[in-house]
């Protein structure tokens, strides 16, 4: 909350100040475990970051309604993936850490029933799109950044495997979280008709993309 919240206050008076542009990480963790597809306008946040990101979300709504004039935007990234992400060590996307198990000549290890969990998966070239049009909104607001086609770790799996030439199967072991998200899909709708937010990078295209970096990034120290 200190570093969030508070934060976000003193950042908003500078913005108003210097009459800035403001585009703001909010995150797709305000919708907690609700069904899909996630909406804005419907969370649900289960953890602190979740409540801390909404938070914000409401004071940069009382900020819009306050100054008009100030352009405000915040997006609510889904599971993003690509190049430059390596700094996030165990936090980085599964699109990594899968690619480097492989190449490590390790089956990937997937929760059971990994065909039937499916997250949003967003590239990162989309998610540059999506700032940059931000800057020039048609209305303040919150937006989903993501692609709106859930697709399943089952298939990040194989296509990794499909890319680096190799047929070791999967290793499946049980899932030990509670309350754990079984199915992301951001509803883009808004994205796209107030931002011109439009993904264009598939699954198979954002990982061709990456593969060079996962494969030169493989070996280093990923703790």
């Amino acid at each position: 909350m200190k570093t969030n919240v508070n934060s976000f206050y003193d950042l908003l008076k500078i913005a108003l100040k210097d009459q800035s542009v403001m585009v703001y990480a909010s995150s797709a963790a305000t919708y907690g475990n609700l069904p899909s597809p996630q909406t804005v306008g419907k969370e649900s946040p289960e953890n602190p970051y979740g409540y801390s990101k909404y938070v914000m979300d409401k004071i940069a709504a009382k900020y819009s309604a306050e100054y008009p004039d100030l352009t405000l935007v915040g997006l609510r990234f889904f599971n993003v993936y690509g190049p430059k992400e390596f700094y996030k060590a165990s936090t980085s996307s599964m699109v990594i850490q899968l690619g480097h198990q492989i190449l490590d000549g390790k089956a990937p290890r997937l929760f059971n029933n990994s065909n039937k969990i499916l997250r949003d998966f967003v590239s990162i070239h989309d998610v540059i799109q999506g700032n940059i049009k931000a800057c020039k909104p048609l209305k303040n607001g919150v937006y989903n950044i993501a692609t709106g086609t859930p697709r399943s770790f089952q298939e990040l799996a194989d296509i990794l495997q499909k890319e680096l030439g190799t047929n070791l199967g999967t290793e499946y072991f049980s899932n030990p979280y509670d309350g754990y998200q079984f199915h992301t899909q951001a509803d883009i709708s808004t994205s796209r008709e107030n931002l011109s937010f439009e993904p264009k990078i598939s699954l198979e295209e954002g990982i061709k993309d990456y593969m060079p970096e996962i494969k030169r990034l493989h070996g280093k120290d990923f703790s």
